[in-house]
């Protein structure tokens, strides 16, 4: 059975999709270090994939260090190293510019922005109360939505 939820969306690639749910996964705590990660044969089987692209998702997730092999047990969620803070922000910087240059030509605000991500972080974490703080304006003259 495979852990998380992959509603394909026509436009991306099927590789694209199942990588992101994977991750998604993994940081929204549905998956934790340690937990099996379905073989090739099953991500192909249940998803109604090509084994090729199955065995390409796996093989990307082992090289970005998100699953490792053992013997014996199969593929499974890997420990993930630490790191500073500076060098995780830095991995998103690509993203970060690619969303905001995208809110920009939509015209969203950056409170309106600031009050979405909250949203999906919370979302993501289950932390009601840190989010709901975090969305909240701080400069008393802008109402909620």
């Amino acid at each position: 059975m495979v852990p998380f939820r992959v509603t394909f969306r026509a436009g991306v690639s099927i590789f694209e999709q199942v990588v992101y749910a994977s991750i998604k996964a993994m940081v929204s705590g549905q998956l934790h270090p340690g937990d099996p990660f379905p073989s090739v044969r099953a991500l192909s089987k249940e998803l109604k994939i090509n084994p090729n692209t199955a065995h390409k998702i796996v093989a990307h997730l082992v090289n970005e260090g998100l699953l490792e092999t053992r013997p014996g047990i199969g593929t499974v969620v890997a420990v993930l190293p630490d790191s500073t803070r500076k060098e995780r922000t830095q991995l998103l910087g690509h993203e970060i510019e690619e969303l905001v240059v995208e809110a920009k030509r939509l015209g969203i605000e950056l409170a309106e922005m600031l009050s979405s991500i909250s949203a999906h972080w919370k979302r993501l974490s289950g932390d009601s109360t840190r989010a709901n703080s975090a969305a909240k304006p701080t400069d008393g003259g802008s109402e909620e939505r």
